[in-house]
């Protein structure tokens, strides 16, 4: 990336809305502004962080396309530490639009994916992980994943990443000034000290590993399958708990036949609910298809919400399906209690023993509360509670910690072999670098291209 370019970009997404924002950033912001902004009165000395009222124009043509709000932001006090500025204009798609192509006839070019956040990262406003939480900001899925999200922002993550570093560097100086200056009067290093020290960072490491699960669970959301044969009332159940009709429901069996995602928040936890085909033997190809998806969905599943009929006495498909998700984390949930119930609960704690069982009536919306706190207190009984100190990480940072600590293992092994320390500091220095990769000390410049991939224009 050349970071003596200007970049524009919509900020705000298209469509029509009560604003619509065109973000610069670069050296040549303010003169390509000027060109095309007419200020409703004369502006002497631009000031950083205050709104003029104006017009944009078209300077060849010469009319107006829109009444704008412009902001300037003089670097280096500004997100990319660039001087840049912001057109508020109302939220058309043709005002936006012809905006931008003037920004970019005068001078800039149109951003990348992430490129505003990537020149605050190389311009060393933030470092990676702190980027990195900008992206789960805007995919936030509840108010507690957007609160754990902000305080990595704040680089609460990179603090504790930064901490661990800080040891590893003190002792590799420790066992290095042994290496280096063996004429020099130094204390040999003690191996039980080293191991001490050694250990205290893998407990380091170990916790924030520890606390990666529940922030993946925060970032995600807890992938939930609703499974069944056909006709029990999944898309029912789907309906209810969104509080809405999401999913077709009808008498006839096969409905469902692709699967269906929608997000649900239940005590700050997003659970990601997935409403599936009835699993059956069919011959109908299209809903074959759709069963085989199920299936498929099932073995990844974080957790199961097996459907079935209290109506009617247990099959040997429900059989079959319980079967298959009795060593899920799952819950059973007995549909249509509201009519008198056939189904032998007895059968069902005998197949999956252990399972909690809650009644409900989809179509009457009773027992909902019950099953959504079931949901809720199943994931603290079988995940643990929600910690606080939860770290949103991505797949990368997390291999970047899960490698530290193999590193961190290889340096205890070659210590309690009593290995020559020249090998024991490869292995230190190794797990340095790997938690250099998270903050971006020690990352490359491919792996940064592609984390910024995953951004939007405009960010």
């Amino acid at each position: 990336m050349k970071n003596n370019e200007t970049i524009v970009a919509i900020s705000t997404p298209l469509g029509e809305g009560g604003i619509g924002i065109v973000r610069m950033s670069g050296d040549k912001s303010f003169e390509i502004t000027k060109k095309i902004f007419v200020p409703a009165k004369e502006i002497k000395d631009i000031k950083s962080r205050h709104l003029y009222l104006g017009h944009i124009i078209d300077p060849e043509k010469g009319y107006k396309i829109d009444e704008v709000l412009t902001a300037f932001f003089k670097s280096p006090h500004t997100y990319t530490r660039e001087d840049m500025v912001e057109i508020n204009c109302h939220g058309g798609v043709a005002a936006q639009k012809k905006i931008l192509e003037l920004v970019v006839k005068y001078g800039a070019r149109i951003a990348e994916p992430g490129e505003f956040t990537k020149r605050a990262f190389l311009n060393g406003r933030i470092d990676l992980s702190q980027a990195e939480a900008v992206i789960d900001i805007i995919r936030s899925k509840t108010e507690r994943a957007l609160i754990q999200a902000n305080r990595q922002l704040e680089g609460e993550f990179a603090q504790r990443v930064k901490e661990a570093r800080s040891d590893l560097i003190q002792i590799m100086a420790h066992i290095e000034a042994n290496i280096d200056f063996p004429e020099e009067d130094i204390p040999e290093a003690d191996p039980v000290q080293i191991r001490n020290e050694i250990q205290k960072t893998k407990t380091r490491i170990e916790q924030m590993i520890k606390n990666l699960e529940t922030g993946k669970m925060l970032r995600e959301g807890l992938s939930t399958l609703i499974v069944g044969r056909t006709n029990v009332g999944k898309s029912s159940l789907l309906n209810a708990l969104l509080k809405e009709e999401r999913a077709i429901v009808t008498d006839i069996p096969g409905t469902t036949r692709d699967i269906i995602e929608e997000y649900i928040n239940i005590n700050g936890i997003p659970i990601k609910l997935i409403d599936t085909a009835g699993i059956r033997e069919t011959t109908d190809e299209v809903e074959k298809i759709g069963v085989e998806r199920a299936k498929k969905y099932l073995k990844d599943a974080e957790m199961v919400l097996l459907v079935m009929d209290a109506s009617m006495e247990i099959t040997e498909e429900d059989r079959k399906i319980m079967d298959m998700v009795k060593n899920k984390f799952t819950i059973i949930v007995v549909n249509k209690s509201d009519i008198p119930s056939k189904i032998d609960e007895e059968e069902i704690k005998k197949i999956m023993p252990g399972k909690k069982i809650i009644r409900i009536s989809a179509l009457r919306e009773q027992g909902i509360d019950e099953l959504m706190k079931e949901i809720y207190d199943s994931i603290i009984e079988n995940l643990g509670p929600i910690d606080e100190n939860a770290i949103l990480a991505s797949q990368r940072q997390k291999k970047a910690l899960e490698d530290a600590k193999i590193c961190i293992d290889r340096a205890l092994k070659a210590l309690s072999e009593k290995m020559p320390v020249e090998i024991i500091v490869i292995d230190i220095r190794e797990a340095w670098e790997k938690l250099g990769e998270i903050t971006g000390d020690t990352v490359s410049e491919d792996i940064i291209n592609a984390i910024f991939e995953n951004f939007c224009i405009g960010k």
